[in-house]
């Protein structure tokens, strides 16, 4: 069970939300009205990773809401509220990225009498937990994913609006072509950084440093205490510290996003050795769409990795 379903609080939705939610009486209906009223189809996404997805499959056909949206704040103490109940209840598509990361979302979800269509970003990537290990459920990481979606969304689109279904093709295609080029700037790293050593503070970038070939040394029992919010031993951290000052790796790859004391720790040492940091986030930064954020990541990593 990932770690993260164990941490999302569960949703306490006030009556008022379900019964406003209620006045639907079919998903169809829901969405039409929705669509109707102002012209565009109406989508909520639980991060503004996969929000932006959806607006760059959607264009000027969607009216996309996102929930988790802030750069500077940690999605995992993200707790919903009767504002983002009304949102769902109101939209006609809702991607979340499930794999227990934004559990509310099902949680809302559940509460409604009609349903909109749902988008499952984990479950579309076919992701699975490695044995005896649990699931890295930060599939946007992953690029192959990222074209899955995008091309399941223009599905779904076209489906609540048929009308449209050529121009939703003709963007995800758009789309998916911007991800080729992410997916070829990494081959090509790869055959440069492939099999160096990194370490991390939580999974959060692991497909994508798996993609590069790169070896994650970080003790497994550190990341998943950091995720898991609890105390790293210290015979652990001993161990994940003595990474930089032994020079075992060439990278931090730090989420900036979660912090606390022994991630600080951790960032010291690695500054203290001379260890590149690449600071990582699990939302899009202000100013940034999916393809310039990964494109920067890329940048930063070939930097770190290659200097």
């Amino acid at each position: 069970m990932s770690s993260l379903l164990r941490r999302l609080p569960l949703v306490a939705v006030p009556l008022v939300v379900l019964i406003t939610a209620g006045c639907s009486t079919s998903s169809s209906t829901a969405g039409s009205s929705a669509s109707a009223s102002s012209g565009t189809v109406v989508v909520v996404a639980s991060t503004n990773v996969w929000g932006d997805v959806a607006q760059q499959v959607g264009g000027n056909l969607v009216d996309v809401t996102s929930l988790m949206t802030d750069p500077s704040a940690d999605p995992h103490s993200f707790e919903a509220n009767a504002q983002t109940q009304l949102a769902v209840s109101k939209a006609s598509l809702v991607v979340e990225n499930g794999g227990g990361y934004d559990d509310y979302m099902d949680t809302m979800l559940s509460s409604l009498p009609s349903k909109p269509v749902v988008v499952n970003a984990v479950d579309i990537s076919g992701k699975t937990a490695a044995a005896g290990g649990e699931l890295n459920e930060h599939v946007w990481y992953d690029f192959a994913t990222v074209t899955k979606v995008a091309d399941t969304i223009a599905d779904e689109l076209s489906t609540v609006d048929p009308g449209h279904a050529d121009t939703y093709a003709a963007n995800a295609k758009a789309f998916d072509a911007q991800v080729a080029t992410l997916t070829q700037s990494t081959a090509e790293l790869k055959t440069t950084v492939a099999g160096k050593g990194v370490a991390i503070t939580e999974p959060v970038p692991g497909y994508l440093l798996g993609n590069l070939g790169l070896v994650n040394k970080t003790p497994a029992e550190f990341s998943e205490a950091i995720e898991n919010e609890t105390d790293v031993p210290a015979t652990v951290l001993a161990d994940t510290l003595a990474l930089f000052s032994s020079h075992q790796v060439a990278a931090l790859v730090y989420n900036e996003q979660t912090t606390g004391p022994q991630t600080e720790q951790v960032l010291a040492a690695a500054k203290a050795a001379g260890v590149a940091v690449v600071p990582v986030t699990e939302t899009l930064p202000a100013g940034k769409d999916y393809i310039t954020w990964m494109t920067a990541n890329l940048d930063a990593l070939r930097a770190a990795l290659t200097a």
